[in-house]
Formats: structure tokens, C-alpha cells, sequence
């Protein structure tokens, strides 16, 4: 078992959980800034510190590009749409994230520098289905892409942005959820 895997809570201090929502609420509102993925989904990374059981977040990297298009990952990031995706409101091709290996590097290399590990990875459900109405779990492809990372998958649904929910799953996988709690006042690691 990874120590990431140990975690039972998970909690955002108000600043870093701002950061996240706005990053939402923004992409919704289709203001994209200069060199950013024109598409109305938020996807990022999450830096924190470890205690026992918990991770305090300490950073949200809202990732930029989406190498999905790619010619070396476009054929593999297709199969998986037609596996395992549940066809919705966004067409299978323009669907699923694959981040950009410098970006990545750039968050790990500013968590390095501040004492705080890569533990997971958050993105935005918007579109409600039939049978998930709030959007708030993982779906397959979400388990599918999440598979052996080692790393917490935060979804954050924007099904209605003026009661949005966030949640943590260990790898996507709803049966292994941590506690996601909100705090006011910063806490230090």
C-alpha cells in the first residue's frame, strides 16, 4: 500500500479551495486566458503536506494544455473513449486530458520547493446524466485513466456552480473516498 493511499481527509485551506473553484467558474464562463485549452472544463494539479492521515492542500496548478490531440497519444486516448466512455453532451473525440509533461514538472519542481509532494489531480463535472444527477463520483473513464497513478482524483461537480461538490477518490475508485474539508484559517503543516 502507497502512503498516498493511507489518506482518510483531505483538507483546503480556503485560499487553495478558492483557487479551485475559480478555476472552474472561469473555464464555465469561457474566459481562457492566452495559451490555455479553449474548452469549458477545468482540469489541475494538487500539491500538499502529509500528516498521519490527511493531506492540508498547499497549491492548485490549474493545468493549460491538453496534449489528448496529440498524434503519439490521440490513438490511445480514442480507445479508451470507445471502451470504457459514457457518451454524453461532449462528443467522445472531444473528450479526455492528458497533461503537459512540463507543466507537471513545473508543479512538482514549486512543491519540491516548498516542502509539499504531488498527491492528485482534479477536473470538473458539469453536464448532469440521467443517471448520475449531481456528477459528483467517478465514472469508468475516470477509473480507466486514474489506474495505478498512485495519486487522489478530486471531482469537482459544477452540475449547478452555485452549490458546487467536491470530493476525493484514492485512484478514481468511489469504494476508497477521503473526507475533502474546507477551512478558513491557514492552517501550517
Amino acid at each position: 500500500m502507497g502512503f498516498l493511499e493511507e489518506v482518510r481527509t483531505i483538507t483546503f485551506p480556503q485560499g487553495v479551495y478558492d483557487r479551485v473553484l475559480a478555476h472552474a467558474r472561469r473555464k464555465l464562463r469561457g474566459d481562457y486566458e492566452p495559451g490555455e485549452e479553449a474548452a469549458k472544463k477545468s482540469y489541475g494539479l494538487l500539491g500538499g503536506r502529509m500528516h498521519d492521515h490527511e493531506i492540508v492542500a498547499t497549491h492548485a496548478f490549474a493545468l493549460r494544455r491538453n496534449l489528448r490531440w496529440s498524434a503519439p497519444l490521440r490513438p490511445y486516448v480514442d480507445e479508451v473513449m470507445e471502451a470504457v466512455a459514457v457518451p454524453s453532451e461532449t462528443p467522445f473525440e472531444r473528450r479526455g486530458w492528458v497533461a503537459d509533461p512540463n507543466e507537471v514538472q513545473a508543479a512538482e519542481e514549486t512543491c519540491d520547493a516548498a516542502g509539499s509532494i504531488l498527491f492528485g489531480s482534479y477536473h470538473m463535472h458539469r453536464v448532469a446524466w440521467a443517471s448520475d444527477p449531481v456528477r459528483d463520483t467517478c465514472t469508468k473513464l475516470d477509473r480507466r485513466l486514474a489506474e495505478g497513478s498512485g495519486l487522489w482524483c478530486l471531482i469537482l461537480s459544477m452540475v449547478d456552480p452555485e452549490r458546487p461538490v467536491l470530493r476525493a477518490f484514492y485512484e478514481a475508485r468511489n469504494e476508497r473516498e477521503a473526507l475533502v474539508r474546507t477551512t478558513t484559517a491557514v492552517e501550517s503543516p
